[in-house]
């Protein structure tokens, strides 16, 4: 049977033992980030063997990729979180659902703004004309390409429909009030594009050319 004092010592031995277990655990090197297991938006930061938790802004995810001299916290998009699902409650303002993020503004038809959310305040920006807020890329894309926008209710122009037999893959139409808009049709799905000053939509050639050469545009 041990004695009280090696009992006791024994206690304190393993003690030590799982504590630089967990220091071995946490900081793997003196200084380095580390993810947190469940978290997501948490991390490990080693300076000099110390571990400290850390926890990213609302809305952003650390990314265990980056190097030592990059901020850790990133959008969702650039973050592979793997396993590690949980985050910390949202915090949301009047304007946006997280403190930092980009969100779409508007409806299916309503597809060309989107939001920058920055400490919780948000700044309303305008895709280029015609092109669609993608909240899967974070781009402003083609109206066609993003799932949650209705191309066809968005640009005001449907597709006319083809012949049978003739069926081609991509077609060009000069929009109907303004010589410089155009559509273009890529399966049967709408783009919109705009020849340049002096220029009009020539149907004959299916390309931009001088106002002078497309009937009823001079």
């Amino acid at each position: 049977m041990l004695s009280r004092g090696k009992i006791a010592t024994a206690i304190v031995l393993c003690t030590m033992a799982l504590f630089y277990h967990a220091q071995s655990q946490s900081c793997p090197e003196k200084n380095g980030r580390y993810p947190v297991p469940d978290q997501c938006d948490a991390y490990i930061e080693c300076v000099d063997g110390e571990p400290r938790r850390q926890l990213c802004p609302d809305g952003l995810l650390f990314n265990d990729k980056v190097s030592l001299f990059t901020y850790p916290c990133q959008y969702p998009i650039d973050v592979d979180c793997g396993s590690r699902t949980g985050t910390q409650p949202p915090i949301p303002t009047e304007d946006c659902p997280h403190q930092f993020g980009y969100y779409k503004v508007g409806d299916r038809a309503n597809c060309g703004q989107f939001k920058n959310c920055a400490g919780g305040t948000a700044y309303v920006l305008d895709c280029p004309t015609g092109l669609a807020f993608n909240s899967a890329t974070y781009q402003c894309d083609w109206p066609d390409l993003v799932e949650d926008c209705d191309a066809e209710a968005y640009l005001g122009f449907k597709c006319p429909a083809q012949a049978q037999g003739l069926v081609q893959p991509v077609r060009f139409f000069r929009a109907p009030n303004d010589c410089q808009k155009y559509f273009l049709c890529v399966d049967d799905r709408p783009r919109v594009n705009f020849c340049g000053p002096e220029q009009a939509f020539n149907e004959l050639i299916n390309a931009c050319d001088g106002v002078a050469n497309v009937t009823g545009c001079a």
